[in-house]
């Protein structure tokens, strides 16, 4: 496992990143227990999660992964050797995140209120890294299609400044250590930079968007501005929700599988996807490689990525990814996998 400057923190994070979204649904308090101790076996010391969580959003589990990871750090009374990462929830019609039903916002009254509740779920008294799930403005970029912007109008809209004065807060009373970014797009990334930068605010370390060969679209704009700036990807979906398995392909739907159980895999069912996953599949067949390996592999190789963030729901799946760091994507593999790229590019933004 190799170790990698997370921006300008002074930290240094493994270039896996446990991801437990599904504890609490899928998987038991059990079951996350023995995978994060598994991850850590293997050399990871880095952990996300959020406050929604688990997948999918549900008023009744909300909660339950922080709840999960937080047991699991009292029992083994490990809380330094580990960098914790949790996000707070952005603009949302939902209304089970806040009391009285409150539709959530980014303002400082709702990130203190978040930020208090993850720290006591987690049985902590600070977070490594304090994420912005997505952001307060009225965007698209959970791969609905079209442009990430749906209105210029900022008249409804938490300003950045505000947002970022109120981490900076925490930060001070030392709840949290760092913060970053989630679902982001590069005109936000760079906002808040200038707003760290004029208003002396902290500095953002990190931004956690998807990214897989199935959507490299972080590439286009984004990945320079991370390299100069030092804002790490921390690439989420490196499987495109398991679809990078080929387990989907044909319609099929594996029992107990994430698209089988919540029928949310619509990003990733959208024309030309089923032609490029045999296409990376055939690939990784004729290079004599596992596919999910190689396709986990091919994010964590990228220079711009920080940490990707692998996910799973059986050990085997878990130690499969695990693996994945043994896997070269050697400049003859890049050369094939960006000539399929070529031909259907970005099919599931």
């Amino acid at each position: 496992m190799q170790y990698r400057k997370l921006g300008r923190t002074g930290l240094k994070v493994s270039e896996l990143c446990l991801g437990t979204m599904t504890y609490g649904q899928q998987n038991t308090e059990a079951e996350g227990h023995a995978q994060l101790d598994m991850a850590l076996e293997h050399g990871v010391n880095f952990i996300d999660t959020a406050e929604l969580y688990s997948i999918p959003p549900r008023a009744e589990t909300q909660g339950a992964t922080e709840r999960i990871v937080g047991s699991w750090l009292k029992a083994r009374g490990n809380r330094e050797k580990v960098i914790l990462a949790s996000k707070v929830v952005g603009r949302s019609q939902n209304d089970w995140f806040r009391p009285d039903g409150e539709k959530p916002r980014l303002t400082p009254a709702q990130i203190r209120y978040a930020i208090e509740g993850s720290l006591r779920r987690l049985n902590t008294d600070y977070l490594d890294l304090y994420q912005l799930h997505w952001p307060d403005r009225d965007i698209n970029i959970f791969g609905e299609g079209g442009t990430t912007f749906r209105t210029l109008s900022d008249a409804d809209e938490v300003p950045i400044a505000e947002t970022l004065g109120a981490l900076g807060e925490l930060v001070k009373e030392g709840k949290v250590r760092h913060v970053g970014l989630s679902n982001e797009t590069a005109w936000g990334v760079s906002e808040f930079l200038r707003v760290s930068r004029e208003e002396k605010q902290p500095r953002i370390a990190s931004i956690q968007n998807a990214y897989n060969l199935l959507n490299r679209t972080y590439e286009i704009g984004l990945a320079e501005m991370g390299l100069r700036e030092d804002v790490g990807l921390l690439a989420y979906s490196p499987l495109a929700q398991g679809y990078l398995t080929g387990k989907y392909l044909d319609g099929a739907r594996p029992p107990g599988a994430r698209t089988t159980l919540f029928n949310r895999g619509q990003r990733y069912e959208k024309p030309g996807v089923d032609e490029a996953i045999r296409a990376y599949q055939a690939l990784a067949k004729e290079s004599g490689l596992d596919f999910a390996q190689m396709a986990i592999a091919f994010v964590t190789s990228r220079p711009f990525v920080t940490s990707n963030i692998i996910g799973a729901t059986t050990m085997e799946q878990l130690e499969t990814a695990l693996i994945s760091i043994q896997v070269e994507i050697a400049p003859e593999l890049e050369e094939k996998i960006n000539a399929i790229h070529q031909l259907n590019a970005n099919p599931a933004p």
